[in-house]
């Protein structure tokens, strides 16, 4: 993957040549959406992500990213920023590499179903709705489960929780359906987590989502 073509060789390269001047190695083109263009790279023995705005950006949410990022850093939700930066009026951010697969993709356990559940629940608590969590590419399951770019999340109405287990257990995917086949679970086990999600909406409590997971 190269990214000559949107931000233009020569400011590649003087972008590259800063980040070798911050100390980082081994940097290289990782992935490319809307509003920003990743690389993969090591700082100080520890594999990292730079996201560099685009150039053609149609919005600059960065600014808001790194506010919101700082904000959960306390709960473990996502992996650390490590710090933010300006490079040719282009900001970029550095945070943590999460290792593991999408969750699209991923061999998911129960372990990782309750943490999945934890850690949207709390971002409802918080407040803070990420906006991407139904797509499957945002939660990273590996020894951990971190969920990850909050450049479209806001403090507003959350659905967290609900966009989650609808998309593992409601919704007729190729998540949910590698996992009713992994569980062995029918019909009942989606009217029964309708049912709890439901509950939760209504009254915020995590018990019936938590305890279908526990019959897993």
């Amino acid at each position: 993957m190269t990214f000559e073509n949107i931000i233009g060789r020569k400011r590649l390269e003087r972008f590259l040549n800063h980040l070798g001047n911050l100390g980082f190695e081994e940097v290289r083109p990782y992935s490319k959406g809307t509003t920003s263009l990743v690389f993969l790279g090591a700082l100080d023995g520890r594999k990292v992500v730079v996201k560099l705005q685009r150039p053609d950006s149609p919005r600059n949410n960065f600014e808001r990213e790194v506010e919101i990022l700082k904000t959960i850093e306390p709960f473990e939700i996502t992996p650390p920023l490590l710090f933010a930066g300006t490079f040719e009026d282009l900001p970029y951010l550095v945070r943590e590499f999460a290792e593991g697969e999408p969750v699209l993709y991923a061999e998911i356990e129960k372990r990782h179903l309750f943490e999945i559940a934890e850690k949207t629940a709390l971002l409802d608590k918080l407040g803070l709705d990420h906006g991407q969590i139904q797509g499957g590419k945002h939660i990273i399951v590996g020894e951990r489960v971190y969920i990850i770019d909050f450049e479209k999340a806001g403090w507003r109405k959350p659905n967290n929780l609900t966009s989650a287990m609808s998309m593992l257990f409601v919704g007729r995917n190729s998540i949910s359906e590698r996992l009713y086949r992994r569980f062995g679970l029918g019909e009942s086990f989606r009217e029964k987590m309708k049912g709890a999600l439901k509950e939760y909406k209504r009254s915020g409590s995590l018990s019936r989502v938590l305890s279908l997971l526990s019959c897993l």
